[in-house]
Order: structure tokens, then sequence, then C-alpha cells
């Protein structure tokens, strides 16, 4: 009964509004007083949970993503992706997507994509008359793709929690999140030319398309430079997130973007952010450390060993409870609790641990589209001012697609191992 009583009282700690980070080290501490262990433990795992170098990549790739959020980098990118492929059926949805990819490429973070390049595009699919519902949908679902294109915050820390390589993590969420655009591209194609209401745009021509392009040349050379170096073995994914925030700084000096307003509030934006993930995962740390002495990865191992004791049926139960938690917890916990009871498992089921990190984080970018706690929705939400309802509603059928997506990785794992592989 351990295991749960254990998760009943981080419910019951949660539904009092106690912020995550200190439900967990709350509960933590409390585990490993009541087995009569030194709260001193605490004190080391404070400093462990984050005495990491690969962690420090996460506030310079958020530091990199607010200055171009705040440099106006957004709107050069989508007018460059409209002037292409804008004239299509359902063309601006396809240039907010592909927008949505390529920033994704450069901030690792799904508030910050959906924020940066909803800003543009949400007013002028609006006025082109894309149903609100859709395009609030649309940039909703977008904005998920930070988390799984690399550079990705969710999977830095999936690789430090198990102790997994970044960079064949970075590889293995590049077909996923392919594969997710030419999904989400179809669907818009689809919804627009069903709805009907939305006026085409003309097709630019070739000096505006080079003009619009040229514009946003930095910021695609930026994004090939933190791939390029990572997946060319040039750099680590830590030393590309400080390459990328000095880059990012350079684009805005150059071209007078950059100011005293913008730098300021980017780095307050970042701090405010490094500060809430460290301290969330300074609280999992501690957890798990409780969890761990308790054995409950241990238990559960065993519990899925005697009941669910083949890949597939631990993956749809572990999809299942995910899908659930997602309802209640934002990713970022999900992720830092999870995985290290779930680990064990995974690996006792022979399941390839680098897939594991894909396959989960899809899965928690489900519970960024899905109320009460969906924090794309409330993101997009606070851009265009309309009912929740509204945006969550436009989120659903994206949700489908990407359980979808979550089946076709578990048939055809190679969409995920292909490229790590190579």
């Amino acid at each position: 009964m351990t295991p749960f009583l254990i998760f009943g009282a981080l419910l019951a700690l949660l539904l009092t509004g106690i912020p995550v980070a200190f439900t967990l080290g709350i509960l933590g501490a409390g585990l490993l007083a009541i087995d009569g262990l030194p709260l001193s433990m605490v004190a080391s795992t404070l400093f462990g949970g984050i005495n990491d170098f690969v962690l420090l990549a996460i506030p310079l790739f958020l530091l990199m993503s607010n200055l171009l959020l705040r440099g106006g980098i957004g709107r050069d990118l989508f007018v460059a992706m409209q002037s292409w492929v804008g004239h299509w059926p359902g063309g601006l949805g396809i240039a907010a997507l592909l927008s949505c990819g390529v920033f994704s490429a450069i901030s690792g973070s799904s508030i910050t994509t959906a924020a940066t390049v909803g800003t543009v595009a949400i007013p002028e699919m609006i006025k082109r008359g894309y149903s609100r519902s859709l395009t609030l949908g649309l940039m909703a679902a977008g904005g998920t793709l930070g988390i799984i294109i690399p550079p990705s915050v969710p999977l830095i820390i999936y690789g430090a929690i198990t102790e997994q390589s970044i960079g064949q993590l970075f590889l293995a969420g590049v077909g996923p999140g392919i594969l997710l655009i030419v999904l989400f591209g179809i669907y818009v194609v689809i919804a627009s030319a069903i709805q009907g209401t939305h006026q085409a745009m003309p097709r630019a021509t070739w000096p505006e398309r080079l003009q619009a392009t040229r514009r946003a040349l930095p910021t695609l050379l930026l994004a090939g430079t933190i791939l390029g170096g990572i997946y060319g073995g040039i750099f680590t994914p830590t030393e590309a997130s400080g390459i990328g925030a000095a880059v990012a700084l350079l684009i805005l000096a150059v071209s007078a973007r950059l100011s005293r307003t913008v730098f300021l509030g980017a780095v307050r934006d970042t701090v405010k952010t490094t500060t809430v993930i460290f301290l969330i995962v300074i609280g999992a740390k501690i957890f798990g450390q409780a969890i761990t002495l308790y054995q409950l990865p241990a238990q559960l191992a065993w519990l899925f060993e005697d009941y669910f004791n083949t890949a597939t049926l631990a993956l749809l139960l572990i999809a299942a409870m995910l899908i659930f938690i997602g309802f209640f917890l934002e990713s970022m916990s999900m992720l830092l609790i999870m995985v290290p009871v779930l680990m064990p498992t995974v690996l006792a089921l022979g399941i390839d641990p680098i897939w594991f990190g894909i396959f989960f984080v899809l899965l928690i970018e489900i519970a960024l589209i899905t109320p009460p706690v969906g924090l794309n929705l409330f993101v997009i939400q606070s851009l265009d001012r309309a009912p929740l309802g509204v945006v969550a509603r436009g989120a659903l059928p994206f949700v489908a697609i990407m359980l979808g997506s979550v089946i076709l990785i578990a048939v055809f794992p190679q969409i995920v191992l292909a490229i790590p592989g190579l």
C-alpha cells in the first residue's frame, strides 16, 4: 500500500494549492524524517540537485529565446514563411506551423514558441477569415513543438535524470517533430477547406520573397548553427546554449533591436522561469531520493512484471497514466516525478531509453494543451482574450493527432531511432 499512500499524499498536497516544487520537497523531506533519516540529506540534495553542468543549458537557451521574443524575431519568421506558402490552401496556418518549427529549433520552450509566433500569426489568420477556434488551437498545438524539436528543455532534463546522451535525444526528436508538423499541416489544410471562410493570400513576388527571407536569415542561420554544431560534434548542447545566447544578442544588436528595455526584460523573464524550473528540479530530487529509499520504483517494477509483463501492455498503461496525470500537473512536474519512478520498469522490459524519452515527451506535450492546467492554452488565451473553452475546443483535434503520433512511433520506432542510429 505504500506507493498508493505516497501518491495519495502527493495529490492531496497539490489540491491544497501548494506550489509543485514545495509539495515535492515537503513530502520528500517528510518521508525521510518518518524513516528516521537525518534531514541533512535534504541539504546536500538541495545543492546536488542543480549542480550539473548539463542544466546550465536551460537558462542560456531560455535567455536566447526571450531575447528573440522581445526583439520581434517572430514577425520576421512568419512573414518569410508566409511569402513562400501563404497562397497555398490553408497557407497562413502552414506558415504559422513552419514558423513554430523553426523557432522550436532555437528556443527549447513550448510557451515561448507559442507566444513568439502566436503574437504575430493569430491576428493575421483571424483577419483573413480563419475561424478563431482553429487559429487558437493551431497556435497552442504549434507551441508544443518547442519541447520535441531540439533543442528541448524537457529532453535536457530527461537526459540528466536518466544519464542518457542529450545529443542522441536531440537527434531522436527530429523525426517525430517533422511528423507532427506534417500531420498538423494536413489537418489545417482540410479544416480550412471545410470551413471555406478564409481569404486566399495573393502569391508573393520573388523580390518580396527574397526580401522577407533576407530579414529572417539570421534566425535561420542561428538555428542551423546550434543544431549543426551539436550534431557535428563541434560543441556540446550546453556550449551550444551559450553560443546561441551570444549570437541572439549579436542579431538584435546588428538589426538595431537591442535596447536596455529588451535586454533587461529578457533577463528578468529568464531568471523567473529558470528559478521555477530549478525549484521544481530540487523538490523532485528530494522526492525522488525519498521514494527510492522506500523502494517505490522497485515495487512498481514488480507490479508491472506481475500484471503487465510485456512492453506493449506496460506502454499502454504508462500512456494512460501520463494522460490522466496531465490533467492535473504541468509538463515539467510530470517529467521530474514520473521518470525516476518509471525508468526501472522501462529498462527491465528492454525498452530503449532514448525512444522512451521521446514517447514520454510526446505524452507530456498533450498535457500542455489539455485543461485545466494546459499552460499553452493560457498563453494563447492571453494573446487573444478569447474564452478558454474556445481555445481548448480548437486544440482538441490536435490532441487526437498527437495521440496518433504516439501510436505511430510505437508501431514504427524507426521514426525516432533512425536518425540517432546513423
